[in-house]
C-alpha cells in the first residue's frame, strides 16, 4: 500500500460569509495572513522535500475558510499552482473544504478542471434549529443539494460534523450521523466543540449560557459516532482538532487560544482506546469462566490504542475485572484489529496458589 501524504494549505476565512458562534479560523488554522500563489508553491515544495518514500500518494489540501467562496480569480490562481504539481507528476490530487451553500455546477466544473478529487463539506449538524443557533446561515437542505451535486460530478464526498454544539444533544448528533450516512460520503471528520478566544461562544461561556462537554463526554459521543460510521463503511479520517501552537492545553501553553472545552492532545487515541476497551471487555464477558489473564495481539500501529492513554485500559481491566492483560505485537494483524486469547482463568490461579 502506498504511503499517503497530505500537504495542508490554510486559507483562513477567505470566502466565508459569516462568523459562526464557535469559529475563529485563524486560531484553528494557525494562519494569520492571506495565502498567495507563491505561498502555495513554497509550501508544496517544502513538504515534497520531506517525503522519503518513492511509492506514495500525495494530495494538496486547501483547508479553512470556504474555498469555493473565494473570489473566482484568486481561487483559480491558487488552483493553477497546485495543478502544475499534478502535471509535473509530483502530486496526485487536490482536495478542498467549503460550505454546503457554496456549491453549484459552475464551481464544480472549475474544481474538476484543476484536478480536485475530494470536496469536504462543513456540515456540523443537520438540525436546522442548531444551525441557526450557531449562525451557520445554511440549512440541511443545502447540505443535501451540495452532496448530491458533488457525487454527480464524481468527486469524493467528505463531511465534517461537530459534537457539543449549543443545545445539541447526543441524540441530535446521532441523528446528524444517520442523516449524513444517507448522503453517502466516503470520508468523515468529527470535531468536539472547543471554546476559542475571540468567538461569540466565548461570550456565551462567560455569561453562563453555554457549557462545553467534558473530555469524557466528548470521547463517549465521538466513540458512538465512530461505531456507526464504521458499520456504514464511512472512513473517519480525523477525530478532534489537530494540535497547533494555538490549539493546545492552556495550562501548558500560554499562547493557546483554547478557553475551555474537551481539548486533549491525544483525543483520537482516547476514542480509539475506548473502542478497544469495549471490545476486550465484551470478549471477556463472553466466556463462561472467570478470566484471570488475557493476551492481546494487535498491529504495531494499534498497540497504544489497546494499552490506552497512560496505560488506562490495562489499569481499568485490573481494577474493574481483576484481569491482567498482556499486549503483544503481531505482524499478521491488520491495523485496528485485535485478537484476544485467554491465558489464565480463575481455577488456574487457585491451582498455582495451592502448589506454592
Amino acid at each position: 500500500m502506498k504511503k499517503q501524504y497530505i500537504i495542508p494549505i490554510f486559507v483562513p476565512h477567505l470566502g466565508c460569509p459569516n462568523n459562526c458562534t464557535f469559529c475563529n479560523q485563524k486560531t484553528i488554522s494557525g494562519q494569520t495572513k492571506d495565502i498567495t500563489p507563491e505561498d502555495v508553491k513554497k509550501t508544496v515544495e517544502y513538504y515534497l522535500k520531506s517525503f522519503k518514500e518513492k511509492e506514495k500518494y500525495t494530495e494538496i489540501a486547501f483547508f479553512g475558510g470556504s474555498f469555493t467562496g473565494i473570489d473566482i480569480e484568486k481561487q483559480e490562481a491558487l488552483l493553477k499552482v497546485a495543478d502544475e504539481f499534478i502535471k509535473a507528476k509530483k502530486v496526485n490530487s487536490i482536495r478542498v473544504s467549503t460550505r454546503p451553500d457554496y456549491i453549484d455546477t459552475d464551481k464544480l466544473k472549475l474544481l474538476k478542471k484543476y484536478g480536485v478529487k475530494t470536496i469536504e463539506l462543513g456540515v456540523q449538524s443537520t438540525n436546522d434549529y442548531i444551525l441557526r443557533r450557531c449562525k451557520r446561515n445554511h440549512t440541511f437542505a443545502d447540505v443535501k443539494k451540495a452532496s448530491k451535486l458533488i457525487r454527480r460530478y464524481r468527486f469524493t464526498l467528505g463531511h465534517q460534523m461537530m459534537v457539543g454544539l449549543p443545545e445539541s444533544t447526543a441524540l441530535d448528533e446521532f441523528k446528524t450521523a444517520k442523516d449524513l450516512a444517507k448522503l453517502k460520503p466516503k470520508i468523515m471528520r468529527v470535531y468536539p466543540v472547543l471554546i476559542l478566544k475571540g468567538t461569540e461562544l466565548e461570550k456565551e461561556y462567560e455569561e453562563g449560557t453555554y457549557s462545553p462537554l467534558s473530555v469524557e463526554q466528548a470521547v463517549e459521543r465521538s466513540k458512538e459516532l465512530c461505531y456507526f460510521f464504521a458499520k456504514k463503511r464511512i472512513n473517519v479520517i480525523r477525530v478532534g482538532l489537530q494540535s497547533t501552537d494555538t490549539i493546545s492545553d492552556l495550562s501548558k501553553n500560554e499562547n493557546s487560544e483554547v478557553v475551555a472545552g474537551p481539548y486533549h492532545e491525544n483525543f483520537r487515541q482516547l476514542v480509539e482506546a475506548s473502542i478497544n476497551y469495549d471490545t476486550i471487555v465484551k470478549k471477556i464477558k463472553s466466556y463462561n469462566v472467570k478470566v484471570k489473564e488475557v493476551e492481546i495481539l494487535t498491529s504495531a500501529e494499534n498497540i497504544n490504542n489497546v494499552v490506552g492513554y497512560k496505560r488506562e485500559n490495562i489499569d481499568k481491566l485490573k481494577e474493574f475485572y481483576d484481569v491482567d492483560a498482556k499486549v503483544k505485537q503481531s505482524r499478521k494483524m491488520k491495523n485496528g484489529k485485535i485478537e484476544i486469547k485467554v491465558t489464565k482463568v480463575f481455577t488456574d490461579f487457585l491451582d498455582e496458589n495451592e502448589n506454592v
